[in-house]
């Protein structure tokens, strides 16, 4: 009985460490996403060469795909410090894209989107690791949400409807926010204990974040449209 205990103890002390590499690839993510969003909306340079020429904003967008798809796909097959570079990659390509919300929005807007997400994000993210409940079950219906999302963004860039703009808007925040419980309890169990400090281990942590990573975002742009007050 004591036995099974310590087992059960170190089982779930051996998960608390990988979460937290989890976290820290996605906090180091979102920082070098922030950093270079926010240094390079300072440049007027900057922004006309990416902003003004629809063939550069194209070619960022596209590279965006490329790196994260790659990662999905072939995580398996490249090594530790590929999926890092991968990864940190796409994270800055994502900040090149972003700079145009320090210039359309206010700080105070920005700020208030940012904190609303990280208390939203942390409060579903802490849910999913400490549950019980298998949290299965929830990702067919977060699946259609996204569909959901993606076809109606589609639609509304040809329809320009403001009442589909801002339902697919508070969907959105619906369904990031279940996506960040649900990952989250995925992530959690999708470590493979007695892997610790290999390269399959750092790679599955690599993995994690970029879930955690793309739900924060996302999340964030959603509550951005609600709070964003134009400049």
């Amino acid at each position: 009985m004591l036995q099974d205990r310590a087992i059960s103890q170190e089982i779930a002390e051996e998960q608390r460490r990988f979460m937290m590499k989890v976290y820290n690839w996605m906090s180091t993510a979102l920082l070098v996403t922030a950093l270079i969003a926010y240094f390079v909306s300072g440049s007027e340079t900057m922004m006309r060469f990416m902003f003004g020429n629809p063939m550069i904003f194209m070619g960022l967008f596209i590279g965006e795909l490329f790196a994260v798809g790659y990662l999905a796909v072939a995580i398996k097959k490249m090594s530790a410090s590929t999926a890092t570079f991968v990864f940190m990659l796409y994270a800055a390509l994502n900040g090149l894209t972003l700079s145009f919300i320090f210039i359309v929005y206010t700080s105070a807007a920005i700020s208030n989107a940012f904190f609303t997400t990280a208390a939203m994000f942390g409060a579903m993210s802490f849910y999913g690791y400490t549950t019980k409940k298998d949290l299965t079950s929830w990702g067919s219906f977060l699946f259609m949400g996204l569909i959901g999302i993606v076809i109606g963004s589609v639609v509304n860039i040809f329809w320009a409807s403001s009442a589909l703009y801002w339902l697919v808007t508070y969907i959105g925040v619906i369904v990031f926010t279940g996506l960040t419980a649900y990952d989250t309890q995925k992530i959690k169990q999708m470590n493979i204990i007695g892997n610790e400090g290999t390269d399959e281990d750092k790679k599955e942590a690599i993995m994690g974040a970029l879930r955690l990573y793309l739900d924060f975002i996302n999340l964030f742009l959603m509550l951005l449209r609600i709070f964003g007050r134009r400049d």
